[in-house]
């Protein structure tokens, strides 16, 4: 089950601006993410919730997508994410910015899986400006933003193709638009110690 989810659990850079995604639902996604594994227990995480249009059309400009096809821009217009979750580390519950950086993914992937299951998706997003979020959001100083995640219904086709050793494991496009993703084999990646 968890290996199904994983597998429907990709980087969807193009949604359904229809669908849009509620409160409710991404503080579920919220929910889901505070069981993660935490560094020391800490939990120095404070989860900015973006999903009323204005938000979300705030923070879209202010994020980069898709550095492997710099030819593309991405998401296509009318394809953008209907929210948005910013990942803040509250430095008065920990300064140290590095210390909790794998952290921030094992919540980010619980977040997604969350989506996933229940029929919707996003990516991670770290191509922005702290900066300029921050101001953006109007962020205290304690609260520095380390992760943006986009959520929406997925509206675009990926595929997930094997790479044998030595071919390349870049992401591409073909000329319908479909986005394949060469993943690394099994065998490849496993040593017995």
């Amino acid at each position: 089950m968890i290996r199904d989810l994983a597998v429907k659990s990709r980087s969807y850079r193009g949604y359904d601006e229809s669908r849009r995604i509620s409160r409710e639902e991404l503080l579920g996604f919220v929910d889901a993410a505070r069981f993660a594994p935490s560094s020391i227990n800490k939990q120095p995480f404070v989860y900015m919730l973006a999903w009323k249009k204005e938000d979300v059309d705030r923070i879209q400009p202010l994020t980069g997508w898709a550095r492997g096809l710099p030819d593309r821009k991405l998401p296509h217009p009318g394809k953008c994410p209907t929210a948005f979750i910013v990942i803040c580390q509250d430095t008065e519950v920990w300064e140290d910015l590095n210390r909790f950086q794998k952290d921030v993914g094992a919540v980010a992937q619980t977040m997604l899986l969350a989506a996933v299951e229940t029929g919707l998706g996003g990516i991670m997003i770290n191509n922005f400006n702290r900066g300029r979020v921050s101001e953006e959001l109007h962020l205290p100083d304690n609260l520095v933003p380390m992760l943006i995640v986009a959520f929406g219904k997925p509206d675009e086709t990926i595929i997930l193709t094997e790479a044998a050793p030595g071919e390349s494991v870049q992401y591409y496009r073909d000329e319908n638009d479909v986005h394949y993703v060469p993943k690394r084999r099994l065998e490849d990646i496993v040593r017995d110690v």
